[in-house]
């Protein structure tokens, strides 16, 4: 199938140059319910329980996996249980604690810092508004959408770096700004499916359309996709670039 560059680093393929906006964004729609047959079990890989956990996971999320969080996660919670637990920190205790996830001091001083600011300013409760999230330190529109999304049940759009890779591929959005791409993505889909479709395109993303090779040839929206091509089509050498499993 014949490509063309366009902005984003996807390659269109010239079958959808001439596409309307109300054909990809029906086209938008058609891959989320394929997504959603794919994906039935979709959700957060963090291991959580309450806002205040996933908002720290969150924070230690970022630089490496899910994975590697959830191993760090446990004793962390058990040696600081609550938001005043944390905010009185010893700083190279946390730092130690924290160390498997990389980044460890950066990430040390932003939880400190967001625990002090949620019992300085919030009686130590996370507060349920994106406004008041983002201030806390360490915490961004990505991490304000994730515990929105999964701990209060507040629509939000997470634009992870598979979020933004894939909406680029799928010939949704051209913009690389992360805030842009939100947007953008929350004119295409209504609120209620904003939580839900973040989580199918970050898992379609861990598993099979990955960044430097997809599996395009194991890709249940193939025939929808404008940059297809861009990994393997054949199905059998394709299959072998999917991961079943969580992400290592």
């Amino acid at each position: 199938m014949a490509t063309e560059a366009v902005p984003g680093s996807a390659r269109r393929s010239r079958k959808w140059a001439n596409e309307t906006r109300l054909g990809m964004v029906r086209r938008a729609r058609k891959i989320n319910r394929m997504l959603a047959e794919t994906y039935p079990d979709a959700h957060t890989e963090l291991d959580f329980d309450g806002p205040f956990q996933l908002l720290v996971a969150t924070v230690l999320s970022a630089q490496t996996t899910d994975v590697r969080v959830n191993l760090t996660t446990p004793a962390l919670f058990a040696r600081y249980p609550t938001p005043e637990d944390l905010a009185a920190a010893d700083p190279e205790e946390l730092e130690r604690l924290i160390r498997p996830t990389g980044f460890y001091r950066a990430k040390a001083k932003s939880l400190l810092g967001l625990a002090k600011a949620l019992v300085e300013r919030f009686d130590g409760e996370v507060p349920r508004r994106l406004e008041d999230l983002v201030t806390l330190p360490g915490v961004g529109r990505k991490t304000a959408n994730v515990v929105l999304g999964n701990a209060f049940d507040v629509p939000g759009i997470t634009v992870d770096t598979h979020f933004g890779r894939l909406v680029r591929r799928f010939g949704w959005t051209t913009e690389t700004d992360p805030v842009k791409v939100e947007h953008e993505i929350a004119e295409i889909f209504p609120p209620k499916e904003w939580t839900i479709l973040s989580h199918r395109l970050i898992w379609h993303g861990r598993r099979i359309c990955h960044a430097r090779k997809p599996a395009c040839g194991a890709c249940p929206v193939a025939a929808l996709c404008p940059s297809f091509g861009t990994g393997p089509v054949d199905a059998a050498v394709a299959a072998k670039l999917v991961k079943t499993g969580p992400p290592s």
